[in-house]
């Protein structure tokens, strides 16, 4: 419970805090075309997606093995939704991907 109060309290300060650190006036014109920012906003994002989707595989993949290993004879469809369930973090992941590449 401790942990969930942890990171709903993160959360709601990214929430709250974002919009003043990205607050701009209309004018204002960044200096070096804002691009050093934009590097670091692509591989923060980026290493978001990767690490939530290394936990999201880890997960599928250990849980998979456990109901394969307690009913042997399920191995099939077991196998089939791991995969399934594979492919939709990943895609997540390359999504995160062409939208970096189409931003940058």
């Amino acid at each position: 419970m401790k942990k969930w109060s942890v990171w709903l309290t993160m959360i709601a300060g990214v929430m709250f805090l974002a919009p003043a650190a990205f607050a701009q006036q209309a004018g204002e014109v960044v200096s070096g075309n804002g691009r050093g920012l934009l590097g670091l906003a692509v591989g923060l994002g980026m290493g978001i997606a990767a690490f939530g989707c290394g936990l999201g595989q880890g997960r599928i993949a250990g849980s998979a093995c456990e109901g394969i290993a307690r009913n042997p004879g399920a191995a099939g469809p077991i196998r089939a939704s791991m995969i399934l369930g594979l492919v939709f973090v990943e895609t997540l992941v390359l999504f995160t991907l062409a939208m970096i590449a189409l931003k940058v």
